[in-house]
């Protein structure tokens, strides 16, 4: 007998459509019907086909052998996908069973944590629910300033409130008002998945009723605690009154700016509409109005640079009532053809607020680090910086004419006047006339951004060398003929050059090429590092060589800050407006910033002693003071080519005039110039010393500390030099060498070792006073 694969006259073997196989008892598959000739021979032949599709015939024993072989490993294999089968159901029923403990856990754990939440809660008070909240201000000392948030407020009911305003808020605030019992299932579902995706607090899905809830009882801050306290209130509010109580406690309450509390107010502020003629709103009025709670003072159609956002917030109202069948198309177009400023009533500026300038920086501040406080309705307690003799001063210099001699009207000024020490801003000068700053409007103290001028040497070339590079103040440079690397000219005020002279001389007579040569020998990376540390910012994060000489932009309130830190033996202190901020609920928070030592106390120590001689006898003398220890430094700004020839202005016109300095007690950066460019709108001669006047002003009525900076022991004076002791010894002076300390008494040096004084005895002597030549 024989076994093998086979095939028939080279023909593939037949499909299972073309052959009869049947297994008779013993397994073994026979072949039939397919060829008589071939059934002839084979009729009494076992045939099999294995696993591979391979034909078997015959074989005997070896071909029962092969198939018994065969069927064992079968056998073992699907013995072996069982056990593996068992294992893996065993194994995903432990994850299954373990999962499900845990989930059970974490629901038990979320609702324990979300009973605890609500159970913190604070209680549904009736009478927070009628009026909103007032912000106290208070000074330095906690000292009662101002309330604010009483000023317009007219109650009405719902009867008196037309369908059109009624139609626009709900198309605009919330949607399904009518539908939900406090909490848009679907709203706040969507803001979830918005917050997951990306930052907590990104969308918050609040309905009408939880916005009411929010501005009469909780903080403003996006926590998932508040949160839960605020769905939970929700419901309880819906479940006490009806939804026309709800939503007029919404209407009368929401802030919508210029002091206007309540749609009724808002409508007497803007269109002159009273409380019962508000049918006489129309359409784009009504649209307006309903789209100033997300940002009143920026949707104010009554300020000229707030009309495009107004416009377009109005647009955006209108096509929500559409969409939301409130109006037709054609109401639509109709109502975003009105220009925004249609139906104004003239504008009145809010009487009875003192110290508006100040109250503005202080707001702004609230409002930057507290994200959508709302002051106007949240109750909160601000506790201020605020001097009310220093900032009834500054205003008195600032809007008169009997102490500092302004050229005209138009002539701008702005300052911030802080403690060195801790950063809290005492007063501040903003804007005269047109330009005076007022409330929830454009304060130059904050908001103006101009060129600096050298007073910006300090920031970014002297002290970053100091710090890196451990100069003496009598480092020597060569000033040369110089130009920028991209091939542009820079010269020095007076257009001439000097020669070798000590960093301390160059800074005393502002010169501008030691400032660029210092720059290069420090690189500008260091010294934008440096001047970051100071709380400076550069717009698109870049410098470039011409920041030597302060070409960047700059507030007051920078300037200060920046300055303070070198008053402040190297330790910044942001500059601020608040002490602190209490809430309703007792929740306080600090505004006070954490100290941070910035530059080593040489540094600091070094460039103050510098900034001495530009007010004792260099560019800064109309600032000085007789008895204060002062350090300032000055800075100017010319117009370019094009707008000296544009307006005819004179060749030595300057366009920014400023001075930045400080004695132990306050520091004090002071701008003055002009709002605008125009004719006659330039300063010359005297007028570039109004800054001056300016900060000797408020630094001789309220500089009461005589003290002096006191000279670290890091740091020695030869021949009125400073010099590092582990600076670089090429740097140092030859002997004999002599120190005047604080005392002022000249001591001599013994020599010690191969050195030269005390704590000399690990260096040699220089060769001169600096090794630094450029080329």
């Amino acid at each position: 007998m024989f076994g093998g694969r086979f095939s028939i006259l080279n023909e593939p073997l037949p499909s299972k459509k073309e052959k009869n196989l049947r297994m008779n008892m013993n397994g073994i598959w026979n072949y039939e019907d397919y060829s008589i000739s071939f059934l002839k021979l084979i009729d009494t032949l076992p045939i099999v086909i294995n696993e591979e599709n391979t034909l078997w015939i015959g074989g005997g024993d070896r071909m029962a052998e092969e198939y018994r072989y065969r069927q064992e490993r079968k056998q073992a294999k699907k013995q072996l996908r069982s056990n593996k089968s068992s294992k893996s159901r065993s194994l995903l029923k432990k994850i299954f069973m373990t999962c499900m403990v845990l989930a059970v856990l974490s629901i038990g754990i979320g609702v324990v944590t979300f009973a605890a939440m609500i159970k913190s809660a604070p209680t549904l008070d009736p009478s927070k629910l009628v009026d909103p909240l007032s912000t106290k201000f208070y000074d330095e000392n906690g000292n009662f300033l101002y309330e604010y948030g009483k000023e317009k407020r007219t109650k009405i009911t719902y009867t008196q409130v037309p369908k059109m305003l009624e139609h626009a808020f709900i198309a605009t605030e919330d949607a399904h008002f009518y539908e939900h019992h406090g909490i848009d299932i679907k709203g706040t579902a969507r803001a979830i998945f918005e917050n997951l995706t990306g930052n907590f607090g990104s969308q918050g899905g609040s309905t009408i009723t939880q916005q009411v809830i929010k501005n009469s009882f909780l903080t403003p801050q996006k926590t998932i605690k508040r949160k839960v306290q605020e769905w939970s209130l929700a419901y309880q509010l819906e479940k006490k009154y009806t939804k026309h109580e709800i939503l007029m406690m919404y209407l009368n309450k929401i802030y919508l700016g210029d002091g206007s509390y309540g749609v009724a107010a808002a409508a007497k502020t803007y269109y002159g509409i009273g409380a019962n003629n508000l049918n006489k709103l129309t359409l784009s009025e009504a649209a307006m109005l309903a789209g100033l709670p997300q940002s009143p003072s920026h949707y104010d159609p009554t300020k000229p640079e707030n009309q495009k956002a107004a416009t377009n917030r109005r647009n955006l109202v209108l096509h929500s009532m559409y969409k939301q069948g409130y109006i037709t198309e054609e109401q639509m177009i109709d109502a975003k053809r009105v220009p925004i400023t249609e139906g104004l009533a003239p504008k009145s500026n809010q009487q009875g607020m003192p110290y508006e300038a100040f109250l503005d920086a202080v707001v702004k501040e609230v409002q930057g680090k507290l994200k959508n406080v709302d002051i106007s309705t949240d109750g909160l307690s601000i506790y201020t910086t605020l001097d009310t003799k220093a900032q009834d001063y500054a205003d008195k210099l600032m809007n008169t004419n009997t102490m500092i001699p302004y050229p005209n009207a138009n002539f701008q000024g702005a300052f911030v006047f802080l403690d060195t020490k801790t950063g809290e801003v005492r007063a501040i000068g903003s804007g005269r006339n047109e330009y005076k700053a007022s409330f929830l409007g454009t304060n130059f103290a904050i908001d103006i951004k101009r060129q600096p001028g050298s007073s910006f040497k300090p920031i970014f070339d002297y002290g970053p060398a100091i710090e890196n590079l451990k100069w003496s103040t009598a480092h020597q440079i060569d000033d040369h003929e110089t130009s920028y690397s991209n091939g542009e000219s820079i010269s020095n005020w007076d257009h001439q050059y000097h020669g070798m002279l000590s960093i301390r001389t160059a800074l005393q007579w502002s010169y501008n090429i030691p400032a660029l040569l210092t720059l290069r020998e420090v690189g500008m990376g260091k010294a934008k590092e440096f001047a970051e540390n100071l709380g400076i910012s550069f717009d698109h994060n870049k410098v470039y060589e011409s920041t030597a000489i302060g070409s960047n932009t700059v507030n007051p309130l920078e300037m200060a800050g920046a300055y303070s830190a070198f008053g402040n033996n190297g330790v910044y202190n942001q500059p601020h407006f608040v002490q602190k901020v209490v809430f309703p609920d007792g929740e306080v928070v600090s505004f006070s910033p954490k100290p941070r030592r910035v530059m080593h106390d040489y540094t600091a120590y070094m460039v103050t002693d510098m900034l001495r001689t530009v007010v004792n006898s260099g560019t800064g003398t109309a600032a000085n003071v007789p008895g204060l220890d002062i350090a300032g430094k000055t800075g100017t700004t010319n117009f370019d080519d094009k707008t000296t020839a544009r307006f005819g202005y004179p060749s030595s016109a300057t366009n920014d005039s400023w001075i930045a300095g400080y004695t132990p007690q306050y520091t004090m950066a002071v701008w003055t110039g002009y709002a605008k460019n125009g004719p006659g709108n330039y300063m010359l001669g005297y007028t570039t010393k109004v800054s001056q006047l300016l900060f000797k002003s408020m630094m001789q009525e309220f500089g009461t500390d005589q003290s002096n900076f006191i000279q670290p022991n890091d740091v020695f004076r030869v021949n009125n030099e400073l010099y590092i002791l582990d600076g670089n010894p090429e740097d140092f002076p030859q002997a004999p060498i002599y120190n005047i300390g604080n005392s002022g008494e000249q001591q001599k040096h013994v020599p010690k070792g191969e050195g030269h004084g005390p704590g000399w005895g690990k260096f040699k002597p220089g060769k001169g006073k600096g090794k630094h030549k450029h080329g």
